[in-house]
């Protein structure tokens, strides 16, 4: 039984992948032409992902998850280091005032998403080793919430909003599920709110952002422009799409067409019913992560699997959420189809750590 859940888990995510092959081409392909002469430029690299994706969950699944566990902190140290690196200039590449990649001749890397896997390993640990201690403030709540204050810090300074505060929501709702003192979470949350308020409306571009998404037609050139040529990719496809390569969108209407916006050419070229279709493997890979962490029989195999379901989850939420509009705009891709070297990587990752706790357990 246990082999048929992860069986069907990797199957889904197949799907997705391929569907993505399939977007990305369709999505990029002009814009390639126009910009490097060569139509197939992103697909090409997203092969080489997609190939090195597959022969890190598969590395994944021939190390028993439970050894991760001695892994967690020289992981999560590792990934601070990397945090800090890329905002020294000359390391960390800048691109439109943001700090947040490293590049290697064509190859770009983004810590922050190792950041977020290395968090969850963390807090994984952390709460089936304490799990006597969660109630306690000092030692069962303040160690993780500082080493989440130092990992959303470092990414605030990229700056990258957004992230961090997906990495906040996914190691709170561990922290709840694994039973920390409720009061010390609300007090915490009510302390961030003043912080948050100004990282919002006290930096220009984001305070535009908000206005953008409230209203995009105040200014439909610039700050609402994506929102804007969102919506129009989703509503001119109507139930059964354009027709695939046929999107309109996609010829330089649409900025990031291929990456954090492909769920609106996905929805000109095959309408209401591709993106319908869409959402239902979503729902269906997240019913089978659950199953997983429902039958997890140790601790830290439930933790571990919750924290990647829900990063994937978020990502999913927020990114279709940004493309229909009921969302501000954020740069995060769409997992499994988006073009984007490292958050694919990790994504699949992820995908093999939960097979790899699905493969060690008993299903009901």
């Amino acid at each position: 039984m246990h082999n048929q859940i992860t069986t069907n888990l990797f199957f889904v995510t197949f799907i997705l992948v391929c569907i993505g092959i399939v977007m990305i081409y369709s999505a990029s392909s002009i814009y390639a032409w126009e910009r490097y002469k060569d139509g197939l430029f992103f697909l090409k690299r997203h092969i080489i992902f997609v190939l090195l994706g597959i022969s890190f969950c598969f590395l994944i699944l021939g190390l028993p998850y439970q050894r991760l566990k001695s892994l967690a902190k020289p992981v999560l140290l590792f990934s601070i280091l990397l945090l800090g690196l890329v905002l020294i200039p000359g390391i960390g590449k800048e691109v439109a005032g943001a700090r947040r990649w490293f590049r290697f001749r064509n190859i770009s890397f983004q810590p922050s998403e190792f950041a977020n896997l290395a968090i969850v390993l963390y807090v994984a640990d952390f709460v089936s080793r304490k799990e006597k201690l969660l109630k306690d403030f000092w030692k069962g709540f303040l160690p993780p919430i500082l080493i989440l204050s130092v990992i959303a810090g470092l990414i605030l300074m990229q700056p990258d909003l957004g992230s961090a505060l997906a990495i906040g929501m996914v190691v709170i709702i561990m922290l709840f599920i694994a039973k920390t003192n409720l009061t010390y979470l609300l007090g915490l949350a009510i302390l961030a709110l003043p912080l948050f308020y100004i990282l919002l409306f006290n930096v220009p571009y984001r305070r535009m952002r908000i206005l953008a998404f409230l209203n995009p037609w105040f200014d439909p050139k610039g700050s609402g422009f994506q929102i804007i040529q969102s919506q129009v990719a989703l509503g001119s496809g109507g139930i059964f799409g354009m027709g695939l390569g046929h999107s309109k969108q996609k010829l330089f209407y649409l900025p990031a067409a291929h990456t954090d916006f492909i769920f609106s050419i996905i929805g000109e070229e095959l309408g209401l019913m591709g993106t319908i279709t869409i959402i239902i493997l979503y729902i269906i890979f997240t019913y089978y992560g659950l199953k997983i962490i429902k039958n997890t029989q140790d601790r830290f195999g439930y933790f571990l699997g919750l924290g990647v379901l829900l990063t994937i989850i978020f990502k999913t939420i927020i990114n279709m959420g940004v493309c229909c509009g009921i969302l501000p705009t954020k740069g995060l891709p769409l997992p499994f189809i988006s073009y984007g070297g490292s958050s694919f990587i990790f994504d699949i990752i992820s995908v093999g750590i939960l097979m790899n706790i699905g493969h060690n357990q008993d299903y009901l």
